[in-house]
């Protein structure tokens, strides 16, 4: 008896998830294709064709497409997604004073979903959620590249740009900081790269590339300068952009962004 309840339990843990995903997540098939192939009835689930699209699967079902079994990739048993956050809203499940959060967006099919990184309230562009801890965990940390464009009020003087080049130690860094924040010393890395797009002393536009995500980092940084971030937008995480993708919409990554994924997965696992 005590072995039939441990089997109960194991069981109940076991995930189900979407036909069409299970079908992306293991082959070459795309979620759209996969519902195609539903619908046309080459799909199989414990030797039963389904064409249902909204039939769920677990690990455990025998999967066939045209009686050739989907074999489960179990390096991408995660989602990710891109999601281009607009301005106003948290980075964040709840806000005590009722202000809009990413997941008023997104809805509650995502509200599982925990981003890599944040974006500030102010902040826009591209933030990437994932379902697996391990993924979240693994690229926040990373030193994957990040590009932003931003507008500061002022001018990029020699001075920024040497900090720029050669990285900046503060031993108070709260000036860009919330109000709220714990962080008050702060060590910036020299930046990847950078390109000043427009320079003037009213305003000046400029490109950067950084290879971590610290909090509030860039406006950190300017502010050390007399420099407000006006607008900070997101343009790349690692590789992955927006494609076109429109300000409070959200798409999966690309066959070709997965497949640079678990490369760059499998490197932090051999370090």
């Amino acid at each position: 008896m005590p072995t039939e309840n441990k089997k109960i339990k194991k069981e109940e843990k076991i995930e189900l998830i979407r036909l069409n995903k299970f079908i992306s997540h293991n082959s070459k098939y795309s979620r759209r294709e996969a519902d195609k192939l539903i619908e046309d009835g080459k799909v199989s689930v414990n030797s039963k064709v389904v064409t249902n699209l909204a039939t769920k699967v677990t690990e455990n079902d025998l999967v066939k497409i045209e009686k050739q079994v989907v074999k489960i990739d179990r390096e991408r048993m995660y989602t990710v997604i891109v999601y281009n956050k607009p301005k106003g809203e948290l980075v964040t499940k709840h806000d005590p004073q009722g202000r809009r959060t990413i997941y008023h967006t997104l809805g509650s099919k995502y509200k599982h979903y925990l981003p890599i990184g944040r974006l500030d309230f102010a902040s826009e562009g591209v933030l990437l959620l994932s379902d697996s801890v391990d993924v979240v965990n693994s690229l926040m940390h990373s030193t994957l590249e990040r590009v932003y464009k931003l507008k500061v009020d002022g001018e990029i003087t020699h001075k920024v740009e040497q900090a720029m080049r050669d990285g900046l130690n503060l031993d108070d860094a709260t000036s860009g900081a919330h109000e709220k924040s714990q962080i008050k010393s702060m060590s910036f890395s020299p930046f990847v790269a950078y390109q000043i797009l427009t320079n003037n002393t009213n305003f000046s536009k400029i490109k950067v590339v950084i290879s971590e995500g610290k909090n509030r980092e860039l406006r950190r940084f300017f502010s050390h300068f007399g420099l407000n971030v006006m607008d900070l937008k997101r343009l790349d995480f690692g590789g992955v952009s927006l494609n076109n993708l429109p300000t409070g919409k959200s798409r999966f990554l690309s066959k070709e962004e997965y497949r640079h994924l678990r490369e760059y997965l499998r490197t932090l696992e051999n370090d």
